[in-house]
């Protein structure tokens, strides 16, 4: 089964709920009782999406987390990475090098095209998608339907 870590669920539950009230700044105790997270997980979480830069902490009396930029320029891929590191599905498709078998195997360049899917797909989400509350019209067209993941063009 492919699945994302529950602390990379959690980040993107923490980070809808500051999206939902971006005018405000938000102290880690706060957010774990309106998310209903302990404690220590969601302080964990706000360290390291600060470290990606998707949020800005700010120390004091009117300190807490904020969105560091507009909800919808950050993309489920931003929060994915910023947790679990870059989108790939498997090693080859991470990065050039990093698998024995890749002069043998025959599929790497296969799953290089399937990472770029998912993480076109995952780019297309944004926070505010995210956010909102409002249940998805479904059939959803998909912006890897527009993609062409051949190598070949068509003549």
């Amino acid at each position: 089964m492919l699945k994302l870590s529950r602390l990379t669920d959690y980040a993107a539950v923490v980070m809808a709920q500051i999206a939902r009230h971006s005018q405000a700044s938000h102290a880690a105790a706060e957010l774990a009782d309106a998310v209903q997270l302990p404690h220590p997980t969601v302080s964990k979480t706000l360290k390291m999406l600060v470290r990606a830069g998707l949020l800005v902490s700010q120390r004091g009396s009117q300190g807490g987390y904020r969105l560091a930029r507009p909800a919808s320029q950050i993309s489920a891929a931003d929060i994915i990475a910023a947790i679990e590191g870059p989108v790939a599905m498997t090693e080859c498709s991470q990065a050039e090098g990093d698998c024995e078998l890749v002069a043998t195997c025959g599929v790497a360049d296969n799953w290089q095209r399937v990472s770029l899917a998912m993480r076109t797909l995952l780019e297309s989400v944004t926070l505010a998608h995210l956010a909102d509350t409002a249940p998805i019209k479904l059939p959803v067209q998909l912006p890897i339907q527009t993609i062409s993941l051949s190598t070949a063009s068509a003549s």
